[in-house]
């Protein structure tokens, strides 16, 4: 019914949803819209035992637009109506008696029988949403769909405009949820599937029906705030934390079975990387550091941070992973933003599908077989033309002597040079220490490409980076 639905939806001039938000959520701020809080024990399906349940979220502040929420329950759809007895709205003066003027997303909350409730995962705003294992603070979000990301025409921001969730049935471990999406260019409709666990997996199966032809769009995008890190140390000021970021990386699994890690800063200008592939078999933003003292920081948290790691389910042809990083002064800024870029476009009138896996989780299920990249700095040398740059892989070969007996470091750059390249490597620690000075020639910028070999064979995972003053 929903495909048919976006497919129908689709036939149709777009039309922009309404914006009908009454006074006083109309104009909350930030600190009045978190002020208005679900009461305990008002989210659906509490204590009914079912192993989720559901909290309605309310419009305000940036959340204004309204969307549609339903329960499927016995083949049948029910809309959740607007309830303002669900909510204290702390300090905000609100008439006693509210229209049903609809809700902004919803969280899903995992309620093990005779266990404590914990937040799983939050859909709210544009086509966004979050998931985190066990024990983790929100970092990384999820988009259901990119159109134009820092396209010089301007970026086109799809949303879901109304979600269907599947009542559980006890003993499986699993929710069901469907959603429509709506942007001036596409329509779709998604669904989700959702397995707490280890790591929550959210497997998602989508269909688009492009209203017009669509050249730069991706799938199965995600955004995450760096503020700064060791490999960008002059974004540090005078903050007393080392390092702000709620991921460390990208990390690629290639079509081809190569290994890939881009470490990602916050740039002074604008950045886009590509990465062309054909039919990759993983990638996802990773948090690989989750030493607190790496961090300093006992408010927020940023070990504690989720990565996201994505599996493609079939093949998905052609195209590249786009890495767009953004200056940003602000640790709440999702200034690093990647996705899927197939190479064919969308074309006005047809069909597209895909699906992956989602794992929301402390580390991910594929990793390298390798040596991999555990740290990265640079900083300047008394020679103003050079940067020096320390890599630090670590892996179980690198314990093993006669793997490492002919180690060396391939290193390339372009354009400039690499000078004074060096390892340093400890079999007890079983890590080894890259240590090189990079010249620009004159450049703006340097490609950097690193992976240690022995007997001619990679050993490491290939540490990527893009230099820039």
């Amino acid at each position: 019914m929903i495909v048919e639905l976006a497919r129908t939806l689709a036939s149709r001039p777009y039309a922009a949803p309404p914006a009908d938000l009454r006074e006083p959520f109309a104009s909350l701020t930030y600190e009045q819209f978190v002020g208005i809080k679900t009461k305990p024990g008002s989210a659906l399906w509490a204590g009914e035992n079912k192993g989720f349940s559901i909290e309605p979220l309310h419009r305000g502040n940036i959340f204004t637009a309204a969307v549609d929420l339903f329960v499927i329950d016995n083949g049948a759809a029910v809309k959740i109506a607007y309830d303002q007895s669900r909510f204290d709205y702390g300090g905000l003066k609100v008439p006693e008696k509210l229209p049903d003027i609809g809700y902004s997303g919803f969280r899903v909350l995992r309620a093990p029988p005779g266990g404590q409730e914990a937040e799983l995962a939050i859909f709210q705003g544009a086509s966004f949403y979050r998931a985190v294992a066990a024990g983790q603070n929100l970092g990384v979000t999820a988009r259901g769909l990119s159109i134009r990301t820092a396209d010089p025409r301007g970026e086109e921001f799809p949303a879901f405009r109304s979600f269907w969730i599947e009542k559980p049935v006890l003993g499986a471990n699993a929710l069901v949820i469907h959603a429509l999406l709506d942007s001036p260019s596409v329509a779709g409709v998604y669904h989700f599937t959702l397995r707490p666990g280890e790591a929550t997996i959210i497997d998602t199966e989508l269909t688009l029906f492009p209203r017009t032809n669509v050249d730069h769009y991706g799938v199965a995008g995600f955004a995450a705030a760096s503020l700064y890190a060791p490999l960008n140390p002059r974004r540090r000021n005078d903050d007393l934390r080392p390092m702000v970021t709620a991921i460390n990386g990208l990390q690629m699994l290639t079509g081809s079975g190569e290994w890939l890690w881009r470490p990602v800063a916050n740039r002074e200008e604008l950045q886009f990387s590509s990465f062309v592939d054909v039919n990759p078999k993983g990638f996802g933003a990773l948090l690989r550091d989750r030493d607190i003292s790496s961090y300093q920081d006992d408010d927020q948290h940023w070990e504690r941070r989720p990565s996201l790691w994505i599996e493609p389910l079939g093949e998905w042809g052609d195209g590249a992973m786009q890495l767009v990083e953004i200056p940003s002064e602000s640790e709440n800024n999702e200034n690093i933003v990647a996705y899927w870029r197939p190479k064919a476009p969308l074309v006005g009138g047809a069909q597209a599908n895909f699906a992956y896996r989602q794992f929301w989780c402390w580390e991910p299920p594929s990793r390298p077989p390798l040596a991999v990249a555990v740290q990265s700095r640079s900083g300047k040398v008394p020679s103003a033309k050079l940067r020096r740059f320390v890599v630090v892989f670590s892996g179980e070969v690198l314990g093993d002597p006669q793997k490492t007996a002919r180690l060396s470091a391939a290193l390339t750059t372009s354009p400039g040079s690499a000078t004074n390249v060096r390892t340093f490597l400890n079999p007890q620690a079983k890590t080894c220490r890259v240590v090189f000075d990079v010249d620009p020639a004159g450049e703006n910028y340097c490609e950097i490409r690193l992976v240690l070999r022995a007997d001619e064979q990679p050993i490491s995972e290939t540490w990527l980076y893009r230099w820039t003053p």
